[in-house]
């Protein structure tokens, strides 16, 4: 009898350690990790912000949230003038560091076409991880240890999904806010590419925010969507941005060029005006306007299109769309691959990696990477500063 148990039982347990296992490779083939754990200082929000709103034309006004869960949460709000220059800190409560930076309310549109054969550095999907963005720009010395720009007259890209998903979100967006002013002083450039997840919060879309910008909102006496919509200065600033920029003959955008996009005879300039005047405005198909539909489409949209990494594609089609825009290459993000890498002949440029998350700890231990774009030549940018040619 006890022989039939103690077989029964080690029956189970080969069976449940290869379900484990089974269970665990498919994660890993799917470039996925298991997460185990959060570091506690997740749930300390003190000094958080700023968030910065318009009371009329000429006050904004500027709002933290100070306190903690034992003795409670409060917004810290004050006044300024919109007319002038005002230098505000963001800080970061997992290492006790912050930065400051300089906003103005004039916000322009950006431009979607260079051609300086400088070199790129491009980054996706940081997904609010403030920390791991902050390194990954040190190491690859776009940046100094002080944040400052370092990076000359390169072009910084930042392909979408920056937000969403982690802890981070409003530092996140205030460095790229500061090093975009920088860079452009000193003869650089910051492109930040929109990707479905920006254009979500525009839209008030919060499915895959941190529950802490619901309690945050809240906690300022707002609603989640006034976080950025067009009465926050975030919210004017994202609304300005590009979903495809062609970059020295690098075509960046964060999910991809539907085929169908090459039978509509469009600009470049086109193309960033249509979808930027739906950033606003929840998807539906309409059916009158077939080329609208197709860009702002939450499966065939530039912003969302998954197509290079389904078998779906054909390189006639890819070269459809390439010449469509003059561009050599595309690089997108949005689907999460091992590694960068070059696909399709080399015509596709995949970015999007597992980079690690500021308070979560997950198996197995993830790295960021980039792409670097130098003299023609395409390498893999890594977190410790190195690169090697794709």
């Amino acid at each position: 009898m006890k022989t039939r148990i103690f077989r029964y039982l080690k029956h189970i347990s080969v069976t449940v350690l290869v379900i484990l296992l089974a269970g665990i490779a498919f994660v890993l083939s799917l470039h996925g990790s298991l997460h185990y754990g959060d570091d506690p200082i997740i749930k300390r929000w003190n000094n958080d912000g700023p968030y910065v709103f318009f009371t009329n034309d000429s006050i904004l006004q500027v709002s933290y949230v100070t306190g903690n869960r034992d003795d409670g949460y409060r917004d810290t709000s004050y006044d300024c003038s919109a007319d002038s220059n005002t230098w505000l800190s963001s800080h970061f409560n997992l290492d006790g560091s912050h930065f400051d930076f300089e906003i103005t309310t004039e916000i322009e549109t950006p431009a979607f076409y260079y051609d300086d054969g400088e070199d790129i550095l491009a980054i996706s999907d940081i997904e609010s991880g403030y920390r791991t963005f902050r390194d990954f720009l040190i190491a690859q010395e776009v940046i100094n240890d002080r944040l400052e720009w370092i990076f000359g007259k390169g072009h910084l890209v930042l392909n979408g999904d920056f937000v969403d998903r982690g802890f981070s979100t409003t530092q996140v967006l205030w460095l790229i806010y500061k090093l975009e002013k920088e860079a452009r002083l000193k003869g650089g450039n910051v492109h930040f590419v929109l990707g479905n997840h920006e254009i979500k919060l525009l839209q008030g879309n919060y499915g895959k925010s941190s529950l802490k910008y619901f309690y945050v909102a809240a906690i300022l006496g707002k609603q989640q969507f006034e976080l950025y919509d067009n009465n926050s200065l975030m919210g004017r600033w994202l609304a300005s941005k590009n979903t495809l920029e062609l970059i020295n003959g690098n075509l960046f955008v964060h999910g991809g060029l539907h085929p169908d996009l090459a039978n509509h005879p469009i600009s470049l300039a086109s193309v960033n005006q249509i979808v930027r005047e739906n950033y606003r405005r929840a998807y539906f198909p309409k059916k009158e306007d077939a080329l609208e539909d197709l860009l702002v489409s939450t499966t065939k949209g530039p912003s969302w299109y998954r197509g290079y990494f389904k078998n779906e594609i054909s390189m006639t089609e890819i070269d459809g769309c390439l010449d469509l825009f003059g561009a050599k290459a595309v690089i997108v993000g949005h689907t999460i691959q091992g590694k960068v890498k070059s696909m399709h002949e080399g015509k596709v440029y995949s970015i999007d990696v597992n980079h690690p998350k500021d308070y979560q700890h997950h198996w197995p231990v993830r790295a960021s990477e980039g792409l670097f774009i130098s003299g023609g030549k395409y390498y893999r940018a890594f977190s410790d500063g190195k690169r090697t040619e794709i």
